[in-house]
This record gives structure tokens, C-alpha cells and sequence, in this order.
């Protein structure tokens, strides 16, 4: 009799964990999504006042999470204005992107760094780890 309640115990111990494991290699499957934007700053002071500040907020909210910003070093390719900046975010996924992007206080605020910068802006997928 005690030896069933060990081998039904052990069962249920191996289920649990095994449930934590998968759990877990769904969590690693999902890649993340990165944005990268080139902004061609041509006003510092009031790029730096009046947009930057509120679009950090703005991404931080949106559950993006900032991993480089400021200006390149080139490498190879064409030259790069001294004023360029880089920035990069990571995401959750894509949908995430997306949704940021289309709130009334990302366009609002992006109407006010359009008045400061020239932005390009670019989403790519993590390749999964």
C-alpha cells in the first residue's frame, strides 16, 4: 500500500515539473522583436527638451525597453551626419510594436520630434535563443 502512494506521489511530482519545463521552453521559443531608428537631430536643444523626454516615457509605458541610444560609430557604408543618433528598444512582439505606434501619444509626440529630427525606423524579429 505505501509503495502506491509513493509511485503515485512520485507521478505527480514528475507532472508538475514537467509542466514548469514546457512552460519554460515556450517562454524561450518566442523571439523578441527589436526597433532601430536613425534620427537625423537638426536642433539639438529642443530635440533634446521637448521630444526625448516624453518619448522615452512613452515607450517605457508601452512596455518597450530601451537598449541603445546615441550616436553611431561608423563602420563601412555611406558617411554619417555628426548630428545622426541611434536608438534601439526591445519588445515583447510585434503586435506590442504596433500597438505603441498607433496611439493618439505616440503620433502626438512624434509630430512634435518631426519638428526637430528626420527619423527612419525599422522593426526586425530576434532570431529565437
Amino acid at each position: 500500500m505505501q509503495t502506491r502512494y509513493t509511485v503515485g506521489l512520485a507521478m505527480i511530482a514528475g507532472m508538475g515539473v514537467g509542466a514548469v519545463a514546457v512552460e519554460g521552453l515556450h517562454a524561450q521559443g518566442k523571439p523578441v522583436v527589436y526597433t532601430v531608428n536613425e534620427i537625423e537631430i537638426t536642433n539639438i536643444d529642443a530635440y533634446a527638451k521637448e521630444y526625448s523626454p516624453q518619448s522615452r516615457a512613452i515607450i517605457a509605458n508601452a512596455g518597450g525597453k530601451r537598449l541603445a541610444s546615441g550616436p553611431p560609430t561608423p563602420l563601412s557604408g555611406a558617411t554619417i551626419a555628426p548630428s545622426t543618433r541611434i536608438t534601439i528598444q526591445a519588445w515583447d512582439s510585434m503586435e506590442q510594436v504596433h500597438a505603441w505606434r498607433s496611439t493618439a501619444e505616440y503620433k502626438r509626440v512624434r509630430e512634435i520630434g518631426e519638428k526637430y529630427a528626420k527619423f527612419r525606423s525599422l522593426a526586425v524579429e530576434g532570431l529565437p535563443q
